[in-house]
């Protein structure tokens, strides 16, 4: 996508919180409350080849925006586009969230990677920051409990886009002992192994510090019945790393980036399964 479609996709839009009751009916709604049986059908697939990819925002949901313009919804739906290039051309079967410049519920990205029987979802995302200083790549995995403040407020914010409030009332809440489940389960730990896999060649090919895996309770991870991780590509409050953003060929070394992880995870689910792989 060229700077001046990107630039096109600008739009205004606000996201409000809704009460913890709404996210506690979508988490049930979602099939959340038995990732033990979720587990158990998944150990039952075969070999590695579906991937869901998830482009944050969309419509009237901008995301950040940097100082030249520069809409979060726009670039990462962008790389989402390059990325499922890249795979299916390594023979996965690759479903977009969104494949054009519009919201998507939680519900419905939540219901696609699952319908999909997905083997991985990756949520797309770029950051942003009250200073135009912190710049680099971050990865996340689900937690119920944020690695740092900053992890605890981005998921705040990106759970807010998606009209979600954040789960820090669940700690008093009876589905706590059932997400607390998730913390321990395949998912959770196969969802760790690929987050160190993205940040190690993202940071590879990328120009700055990584700024680590880290954990942080993202609903949308929550929601899906596989091992998932959400990508933060760069920050788009930091001048040097909006500029690049914009450019083409940057785009495309993170989706290629991207897909080495991917790959090489999908290399290891089949041997962990003792499956040969068809690609």
């Amino acid at each position: 996508m060229a700077r001046g479609s990107l630039a096109a996709l600008a739009g205004v839009g606000a996201s409000a919180r809704v009460c913890a009751g709404a996210l506690l009916a979508a988490l049930v709604t979602l099939g959340v409350s038995n990732p033990s049986l979720a587990a158990a059908e998944g150990a039952a697939r075969d070999h590695f080849d579906v991937v869901v990819i998830d482009a944050g925002h969309g419509g009237p949901d901008r995301g950040a925006v940097g100082s030249r313009g520069l809409a979060e919804k726009a670039v990462v739906l962008d790389v989402a586009r390059l990325l499922k290039a890249e795979l299916t051309a390594r023979g996965l079967t690759v479903v977009l969230t969104r494949d054009s410049d519009t919201f998507v519920p939680l519900e419905t990205r939540s219901a696609l990677a699952n319908d999909a029987r997905a083997d991985l979802f990756v949520s797309i995302h770029a950051n942003a920051s009250s200073s135009s200083k912190p710049r680099g790549i971050e990865t996340f995995f689900l937690s119920l409990e944020a690695s740092d403040e900053s992890s605890r407020e981005l998921a705040r914010r990106e759970n807010e886009a998606l009209q979600m409030a954040s789960p820090a009332w669940a700690a008093r809440d009876p589905l706590l002992a059932l997400l607390g489940d998730m913390a321990t389960n395949d998912y959770m730990r196969e969802s760790d192994v690929f987050a160190k896999l993205v940040e190690k060649e993202l940071a590879a090919a990328d120009r700055v510090a990584s700024r680590g895996v880290k954990q942080a309770p993202f609903v949308v991870l929550m929601g899906v019945q596989m091992p998932s991780s959400l990508v933060e590509i760069g920050f788009l409050s930091n001048p040097a790393e909006e500029k690049s953003l914009w450019k083409a060929t940057r785009r495309a070394e993170i989706a290629q980036a991207l897909s080495r992880a991917i790959l090489a995870f999908g290399k290891r689910y089949d041997a962990r399964r003792g499956v040969t792989a068809s690609r």
